[in-house]
């Protein structure tokens, strides 16, 4: 299934889509049909209900007719789970990381008085390889979950950054509340995936970075953090790792790509994630920036206006514009 959160004059509300153009309203339909509503009234109280909530949708989406649904093109998506419980991401691909660590090495060797002299001095350091530990366990930062906006929402270029840029990550939803969760049973803690566009300040990032902490305000503004266009339930996504995904900037192609090279599994970040600290129905865990998935990767930057389209098969395309914010 393909679960959304759509708005309105009354308010978010809740659909299951019943083909690519038609939107089944789920609380509507079950007063319709005379079922227990209340654990439709939004995307995360049906998560937390599990898989008799889950059931209920089943029952309603064979039971509707065309002629109940929406259009799906009249409606206002919102992030399917506007407001998550936690936010976590990963750096999940060495390629990703092995390129960005190599921009953020030649941006802070331009800002020097001799570019080419601090960039041979930082090759030289060891400072911008990949550490050990990288390779030993997944590694991840906390992300805002209130900066969370959907679909074709504008994206606020902060007034304190130059260069802005993308972040093309498959996001998984989890769907039950689990504690040193071992990995042969971790997903089973999965509710759904969806698209994760990860904007990102880079100058600030690269500036922030001297200190080692991991991400502040290179991340951290309002609307930074995109999800959508849905939530596609477990069952519905065979292989997780075979997905194609692709980046699109005003209609061009930057990256064609699958989820496929992850070092380290969705099972096993669940599993590491858990080890003496309880996961709640409806944190998302995103992946980390697939091999290409960023302009960062080769210094190529946003400009004002611009509108990035993320695609992940079985999910769906998620675009947004991105646009200056006056002082």
């Amino acid at each position: 299934m393909q679960l959304i959160t759509f708005e309105t004059a009354r308010g978010p509300r809740l659909g299951a889509l019943l083909n690519s153009e038609l939107v089944l309203d789920l609380a509507q339909a079950a007063e319709r049909q005379g079922e227990h509503g209340a654990w439709l009234s939004s995307m995360l109280a049906l998560i937390q209900a599990g898989e008799p909530a889950l059931a209920l949708v089943r029952r309603l989406l064979r039971a509707s007719e065309p002629a109940q649904c929406l259009e799906l093109a009249s409606l206002r998506l919102l992030a399917p789970l506007p407001r998550p419980e936690q936010i976590r991401d990963f750096a999940n691909y060495e390629l990703h990381v092995r390129q960005a660590l190599a921009s953020s090495m030649r941006l802070r060797a331009h800002a020097a008085p001799d570019p080419e002299a601090a960039l041979q001095q930082l090759q030289a350091s060891g400072m911008f390889a990949i550490p050990p530990v990288w390779y030993e366990r997944p590694l991840y930062f906390k992300c805002n979950r209130f900066s969370v906006v959907g679909p074709d929402a504008v994206v606020e270029w902060p007034p304190f950054a130059t260069k802005m840029d993308y972040e093309l990550e498959l996001a998984v939803v989890i769907g039950k509340k689990v504690r040193d969760v071992s990995e042969a049973e971790a997903m089973d803690a999965v509710f759904g995936y969806t698209i994760y566009n990860d904007f990102s300040a880079r100058d600030v990032q690269a500036h922030e970075s001297q200190f080692r902490m991991g991400p502040a305000k290179g991340k951290d503004f309002d609307t930074g953090n995109v999800f959508g266009p849905c939530i596609t339930t477990r069952d519905a996504i065979a292989d997780p790792y075979a997905l194609q995904m692709s980046v699109a900037v005003n209609g061009e192609v930057r990256t064609r790509t699958t989820a496929a090279g992850m070092q380290h599994s969705i099972a096993r970040c669940i599993s590491f994630l858990s080890q003496s600290e309880t996961l709640y129905p409806g944190e998302i865990l995103a992946m980390g920036t697939v091999g290409n998935g960023c302009g960062y990767e080769s210094l190529s930057f946003l400009n004002d206006g611009d509108e990035v389209t993320l695609e992940v098969e079985g999910i769906g395309r998620l675009s947004n514009r991105l646009r200056r914010v006056p002082y």
